[in-house]
């Protein structure tokens, strides 16, 4: 125990030289140092390294699992869910799946008599069923006899595309992006094996493409296949039902909510209400409807992380994108990196000056803490009310990152920066002339918090020209210090022989009262006669006896006080 004892204190001591080092060497021109440093690496991160750009993923996670305003699922978009229970119910008849695509057909006939505004497969038909070619021929003719049936592609890595023989002009709903599109390039993609999907055109592509650390956030509105515009399933949809077309080629999804938001429906129930004579379930209860014929059967693996669930429904996440692009309401995240670096700066620079000027721990705190709650205000809101995400991570995470480091600083080096007449006097010689100014408050006509004694003290310090220490005694301490409830103490100290000192420090001490008149209007319910004072010089020696001067020097002025009231009574 007695060598840990001996270790922190030694380790303690070598963090004082080291930050008395600092101190005299930087003094608070560190904290400008510090901002053009920061300022440098935020012009490097909004030019190339973009590092605070990536932070406002986890942000983005945190505001939208925790947002309050939150748009419902539009009742119009049901999911024909082919869950587990459908796999299981539907064993027995049909097989494991892939069912034959005559069950397909069948439901497709059935559901289109309810006459639903558009049927969306989010199933990938990949291959022919060469085994049962008729199935696929009944699912065929069942596609041909509708106009609002879509179908997904499957783009493949670009990396396969010179193996391929698909052009881009090939597919339905392709078209140019601009006179450059190359004419001769393939892509390669899975499209429907069905001439019936292919003749009706409505296809679109169905990839999910989660960001860089696996997690959908984004959906991609179409792909720039070599000049060509490849829509994405969604998009396909938007145009077809005249939506207003996305301004992005990918867009932040607004999320509806959790998995199993929007309205789920068994696929083994529904086909099974459709043969039977004695029908359950309404008669309408898709007409008019965006119905989407997915899976959510684990068994399938169609599903991904998203900043709400770690398993995620990928046709839910269609789902989402569809209604953002029905309703317009998909986030817009602009990326405004001028404005964003301009903001990061002016956090930084500010929160410096603060610093260097020494406006005071709890002002410098209280403002800093203000100014990142407004930013993460302006960030959550953006979030709630508007479709506008505004991305304030950068500037709060480098405004945090420097305030965390000149708060360091400051602690480490407050005592040997601190305008302190004991220091100053130990680090001089010879004699020294000494003015000690206490003023006292009276406590029994005001109530004085510390936030209010911090804030007259600041002033006091601040005022005048001359360098002095304003300390508070505040009588928290027990015996004999309580006696100094609610005192100031100001000191000041000049060379022997400097007498032009002298007079100015005498000019400092009237300015210093004039200015506790004026903070004490400001601040206290009863100003009049708050305050009593008493000015005293002296002599204190510098160098090694300056504390124990500086001891004799109060120890002279309470009594000299002292000695003043009782003439005075």
């Amino acid at each position: 125990m007695k060598l840990q004892l001996l270790l922190f204190s030694r380790l303690r001591n070598i963090f004082a030289a080291f930050s008395t080092l600092l101190a005299r060497r930087w003094k608070n021109k560190f904290y400008l140092y510090l901002a053009v440093l920061f300022t440098l690496l935020s012009l490097a991160d909004t030019a190339f390294l973009h590092v605070t750009a990536n932070m406002r993923q986890a942000a983005f996670d945190s505001m939208m699992r925790y947002r309050i305003m939150v748009s419902k699922p539009d009742p119009d978009i049901v999911i024909v869910d082919i869950n587990e229970a459908s796999l299981a119910a539907m064993a027995n008849d049909y097989g494991r799946w892939p069912w034959p695509r005559q069950v397909l057909g069948e439901f497709l006939e059935q559901l289109e008599k309810q006459q639903p505004k558009a049927v969306v497969f989010d199933i990938l038909f990949s291959d022919a069923d060469v085994y049962n070619p008729d199935s696929d021929a009944y699912f065929n003719a069942a596609i041909a006899a509708t106009n609002n049936t879509f179908f997904p592609i499957l783009r493949l890595d670009p990396d396969s595309d010179k193996l391929s023989q698909i052009k881009p002009a090939m597919i339905p709903g392709v078209q140019a992006l601009s006179d450059e599109a190359e004419q001769d390039a393939t892509v390669a993609v899975v499209l429907p094996p069905f001439a019936a999907a292919i003749n009706g055109g409505r296809l679109g592509t169905h990839n999910i493409y989660p960001d860089a650390d696996g997690v959908v956030r984004n959906y991609q509105t179409y792909s720039d296949e070599y000049g060509w515009k490849l829509p994405s399933l969604p998009a396909r949809l938007a145009g077809a039902e005249g939506w207003p077309e996305a301004d992005a080629q990918q867009v932040l999804l607004n999320w509806r909510g959790p998995p199993f938001s929007y309205h789920y429906v068994s696929f083994s129930d529904v086909y099974a209400d459709f043969g039977s004579k004695i029908k359950k379930r309404p008669a309408n209860e898709f007409a008019n409807k965006i119905v989407i014929i997915g899976s959510t059967a684990p068994s399938l693996f169609d599903s991904k992380p998203t900043p709400l669930s770690k398993i995620h429904p990928g046709v839910e996440i269609m789902a989402t994108a569809m209604d953002n692009m029905k309703h317009g309401d998909y986030l817009r995240f602009p990326e405004a990196r001028v404005p964003f670096l301009l903001l990061t700066l002016a956090v930084v620079w500010l929160t410096a000056i603060a610093f260097y000027r020494n406006a005071g721990r709890a002002k410098i705190d209280l403002l800093f803490g203000f100014s990142q709650f407004i930013l993460i205000g302006i960030s959550y809101a953006s979030i709630n009310f508007t479709d506008t995400y505004i991305n304030l991570t950068g500037p709060l995470t480098v405004g945090l990152l420097y305030f965390t480091i000149a708060r360091i600083y400051s602690s480490a080096t407050s005592k040997a920066l601190e305008q302190n007449m004991v220091r100053i006097s130990l680090e001089r010689s010879g004699e020294l002339q000494a003015t000690l100014l206490l003023i006292r408050l009276d406590v029994n006509k005001n109530i004085v918090p510390d936030t209010i004694l911090e804030k007259i003290r600041y002033a006091l310090e601040k005022c005048g020209r001359e360098i002095k220490s304003v300390d508070v005694l505040k009588g928290y301490q027990k015996g004999l210090w309580d006696l100094f409830e609610k005192t100031f103490a100001v000191s000041w100290v000049v060379n022997a022989e400097d007498s032009e000192g002298a007079v100015r420090v005498s000019r400092d001490v009237e300015t210093v009262l004039e200015t506790l008149q004026v903070q004490l209007r400001k601040h206290l319910a009863q100003p009049d006669n708050a305050a009593d004072w008493f000015v005293h010089h002296g002599v204190v020696a510098g160098g090694n006896a300056a504390r124990a001067s500086w001891r004799e020097m109060f120890a002279s002025a309470l009594l000299h006080w002292e000695e003043q009231k009782g003439k005075n009574v």
